[in-house]
């Protein structure tokens, strides 16, 4: 190998170990948080169920969860809001039966971040004020930029 071959794989070695050097800089020298976005638009019971049933799921895996709640999804995020009915959990699960809103506040407890939608206040009965404690409304610039950020995956419900 001649010395100009040697120099510039030195150099290209030397590039690549700094950009990694610069990634774990910019994001404040901590590992990549794994981060997921749940999208719950479905007003099935089953399906905010399930929804809410991976979620837990993906977070004690140790997920970083936000969860956007629009549509009839969103009267998850009302305080005092209660399923009609509970859903059965498979045989194995000895929950037995659970309402996704309480999965939902267990999320929040553990520190998942929820907002509903902008427009799923100005479309409903209610107002700012009767969502859960700990629950914003999203602001759709920031929304886009996590469903564009490729390292985040989308889930939608």
């Amino acid at each position: 190998m001649t010395i100009t071959k040697t120099l510039t794989l030195a150099a290209a070695a030397a590039a690549i170990g700094c950009s990694g050097v610069a990634m774990a800089d910019s994001h404040g020298g901590e590992e990549p948080q794994d981060q997921a976005l749940v999208i719950l638009t479905s007003g099935s019971l089953q399906t905010q169920g399930m929804a809410m049933i991976l979620s837990n799921a993906m977070q004690q895996q140790g997920t970083d969860l936000h969860i956007l709640l629009c549509d009839a999804a969103g009267d998850l995020a009302v305080q005092g809001y209660a399923s009609a009915e509970a859903i059965n959990t498979p045989p194995s699960n000895p929950a037995g039966q659970v309402k996704p809103e309480s999965i939902l506040g267990m999320l929040m407890e553990n520190g998942a971040q929820v907002d509903v939608c902008a427009i799923y206040l100005p479309n409903s009965d209610h107002e700012e004020g009767d969502l859960r404690e700990g629950v914003g409304v999203a602001a759709p610039g920031p929304m886009a930029e996590m469903m564009r950020d490729p390292s985040i995956p989308v889930y939608s419900f």
